[in-house]
């Protein structure tokens, strides 16, 4: 009699077998990594070692990148592991977000009823490069920035390719911030905390690279990219040239610089006299604030001659003074390496998103995906992760002290506050709108409008949300009040509508304003109205209308 462990192993198998059997890849020849795949995951210590990784995660095993298993997906034992990898699995990846139970994710899932089923989520880097030299640059840099935060522990693995994945467990950060769940917060918290990462790494980084590679190297494979950036707004700056122009009127003899350097002749602002232009030349100019640098110079004298004649500073004191103003004015050339750019991928910090499971294959290189330690980044190898020649098998999750890296996330949450959606300012009281002189209150609504609003207990949401819009729509009401009845009604219904279909269709219909159906059609039956609420009623519109005059009617006569 099968254990209870190899049944489930066996229905996983013949999902992935079938699976495999509809392929249209089934005959083709088996590469290195299929080859290597079978002994690979037949061994123990690495199906233990990926199913503890794995637990709570959505797992989705991936066909040599033919076909990937149907999400969700999870692994329930670690043989299942080899028995996926029996029907052909290569690699296997997974979840950032840890879930009670990844099986009872759905598509159609708001982001509250994700956060019911979810427990939390670990910090992933995914340091993407493509020279692994500069991804050695990019995750030691990166560590020194998480020790400088108080994060000690975490974790590095080999991605299989070209760059590594480091994490800092969920138990490292604090249960909440600001008086708001910590485990609620994903992705936007992850994303914060990874571009801020970035923000620290960046100039660093580059700085290695560019004395690893040499800037001539760089310049030439067009890996370099230099450009200004204003000391204001920190945009970017471009180059212009300005000319400098005399006036020709012996009594005047105004000089002036001007942008409009192509023209030769200019009128003089003084004596309306005719200027030529005399010499150009270049300056750093920076559209967003205005500035450039013949302006800070002119502003730079004038502040350094105040300084200079300063009778109570002495002469170090106005140097430093002098030298902190050159600097806090200068427009600086920064330089950008661009296989580094996104070196710290935000990508892989979405809803859903899986990546690569420790010890699992990589399709193009057959290496797995390694743990290695800290110390060990500078010397590795990728040789090192052949499959063939693992011998010690570690764990990718650390142990953390709790609470550890919550000076990271402090620092995260305040460098991309700006990050934050702010919410949209409602322009309606809630209890009423005026609609051309008619004050309408949702009591004016028809029965069948009131009875959809309750949410619809199974099939026909679509056909619900059609018949609101088309409401909504033809009697004018404001973008935001459509927006948030339709988020409050839909959180009611058995299953909520996807996000995105919603707006969608409320885009369609602001575009394509439309009656609702007379009441003589069979759509209102599937809602439990036989016929108009009135006779002589045609439509709802009629409905709502008649009674915001009557209201309006009796209002005026109170008067």
């Amino acid at each position: 009699m099968e254990s209870k462990e190899e049944n489930s192993g066996n229905n996983y198998s013949n999902s992935f077998n079938k699976n495999r059997e509809t392929s249209p890849f089934k005959k083709a020849p088996l590469s290195k990594v299929e080859f290597v795949a079978f002994s690979h995951y037949s061994r123990k210590d690495i199906q233990q070692a990926m199913f503890d990784f794995c637990k709570n995660r959505e797992t989705i095993a991936n066909f040599n990148n033919k076909f990937f298993a149907k999400r969700p997906d999870c692994f329930d034992y670690p043989s299942d592991v080899f028995n996926a990898a029996k029907q052909g699995a290569t690699s296997f990846h997974c979840s950032e977000e840890i879930w009670e139970n990844p099986l009872d994710i759905n598509t159609d899932m708001t982001p509250e009823q994700y956060n019911e089923i979810k427990i939390g989520w670990d910090f992933i880097i995914d340091i993407d490069s493509k020279y692994l030299d500069y991804s050695k640059i990019a995750a030691e840099e990166i560590i020194k920035v998480l020790n400088g935060h108080g994060v000690k522990n975490f974790g590095i693995k080999f991605s299989g390719s070209k760059g590594f994945h480091l994490i800092v467990p969920f138990k490292s950060f604090p249960s909440e911030m600001n008086n708001e769940l910590t485990k609620d917060n994903f992705p936007l918290w992850p994303r914060m905390i990874a571009g801020y990462v970035f923000s620290q790494i960046r100039n660093p980084m580059n700085k290695r690279i560019l004395a690893l590679t040499g800037r001539e190297t760089l310049e030439e494979t067009g890996e370099l990219k230099s450009e200004y950036k204003c000391p204001h707004c920190k945009n970017p700056a471009i180059k212009k040239i300005v000319g400098t122009y005399n006036c020709t009127d012996l009594k005047c003899k105004s000089i002036v610089e001007h942008m409009k350097s192509n023209r030769k002749q200019i009128t003089c602002a003084v004596c309306s006299g005719k200027m030529n232009r005399v010499s150009q030349r270049e300056i750093t100019y920076c559209g967003e604030c205005k500035k450039n640098t013949a302006s800070m110079e002119e502003t730079n004298k004038q502040e350094t001659a105040s300084i200079k004649f300063g009778w109570n500073k002495i002469k170090s004191q106005k140097e430093e003074e002098i030298k902190s103003l050159k600097e806090k004015e200068e427009f600086k050339i920064e330089d950008t390496i661009k296989s580094t750019e996104d070196s710290v991928d935000l990508v892989l910090v979405a809803s859903r998103h899986l990546f690569r499971a420790p010890y699992s294959l990589h399709e193009k290189t057959a290496f797995a995906s390694i743990v290695v330690m800290p110390g060990e980044v500078q010397n590795f190898k990728p040789t090192d992760a052949d499959p063939l020649k693992i011998k010690e098998v570690r764990n990718f999750m650390p142990n953390v002290e709790p609470g550890e890296a919550r000076e990271l996330l402090v620092e995260a949450l305040e460098w991309g506050k700006d990050m934050i959606p702010k919410e949209k300012p409602k322009k309606y009281s809630g209890e009423s709108i005026d609609l051309k002189g008619l004050e309408i209150t949702q009591d004016m609504f028809p029965p069948v409008i009131k009875k959809i609003l309750e949410g619809i207990p199974a099939d026909g949401r679509k056909r619900a949300l059609s018949l609101l819009l088309s409401f909504w729509v033809s009697l004018d009401f404001p973008q935001d009040y459509i927006e948030e009845k339709i988020t409050e009604w839909n959180k009611k219904n058995y299953h909520p509508l996807k996000f995105g279909y919603i707006k969608s269709q409320i885009a369609w219909y602001q575009k394509n304003q439309r009656l609702p159906p007379n009441y003589d059609k069979p759509v209102y039956k599937e809602f439990g109205i036989k016929g108009p609420p009135e006779p002589g009623m045609k439509n709802p519109i009629n409905y709502t209308i008649k009674r915001a005059m009557q209201a309006k009617g009796k209002k005026e006569r109170l008067k």
